[in-house]
């Protein structure tokens, strides 16, 4: 009597179910020990995560960039330094001080201390609007990463530095929030360590502030528990 093997598995591209010893598909005739099929056997699928990379998204507890929002006290300074660059270059302040304090500057002096006056408003919102965009390629460049056993931060323009700070280092924390931080719902959380690159390490300007506080002093916690480390005052 003749025994027949019922195994069966699915079709590498059409996904039919076709027996186990089968070579060729019966329903969509391809080839299943062709170099296309060893490669769709072997190749994981680009858009399934691996399991290194979940367990690594498992492990992050917060990520955070500084949000621009908490610009908002230097905005404004900015925003008036930029109006005394335009009224410096608009008004002749030259013809007002003249009429003012008779200093009888003739015509060609007049014109040439409005020269002067027009190069320092230009000059003046030029630096204004420098220092501002400097800072806010300096926040949007800054990222915060917090997992269980460390935090790692990353910042810099040209010169990119990643710094990380582990967890059981961590002696004491602290949120503070300005009038302004309040209002836009942001906030910093400061770190003192035992770190002797960053004994004061701060979390600056960020959302969810008050949920990374929760975090870090609970993880700094465990990680005390876990490397049996006792912290003195």
């Amino acid at each position: 009597m003749v025994f027949t093997d019922f195994q069966t598995k699915q079709c590498l591209f059409c996904a039919e179910t076709i027996q186990a010893r089968a070579i060729k598909c019966r329903f969509c005739g391809e080839f299943l020990n062709s170099d296309k099929a060893r490669a769709l056997n072997t190749d994981p699928e680009s858009d399934s995560p691996s399991s290194e990379d979940e367990e690594t998204n498992d492990n992050v507890l917060f990520v955070a960039r500084p949000s621009l929002l908490g610009m908002a006290p230097a905005m404004v300074k900015g925003l008036f330094f930029i109006v005394l660059a335009g009224l410096l270059v608009r008004l002749p302040l030259e013809n007002l001080i003249n009429d003012l304090l008779g200093l009888g500057l003739t015509e060609s002096q007049s014109l040439t201390v409005g020269a002067y006056r027009v190069i320092t408003g230009f000059g003046l919102g030029l630096i204004v609007v420098l220092v501002l965009v400097m800072k806010i390629v300096r926040l949007k460049m800054t990222r915060y990463e917090v997992s269980p056993d460390r935090i790692e931060w990353s910042r810099g323009i040209l010169d990119r530095r990643v710094d990380n700070l582990d967890m059981f280092r961590v002696i004491d924390l602290k949120m503070r929030r300005s009038v302004f931080d309040c209002i836009f719902g942001i906030g910093t959380v400061g770190l003192i360590t035992t770190d002797k690159t960053d004994p004061e390490f701060e979390f600056e300007k960020v959302h969810r502030s008050r949920e990374l506080y929760d975090i870090i002093k609970k993880a700094s916690l465990e990680a005390d528990r876990r490397t049996g480390v006792v912290h003195l005052e």
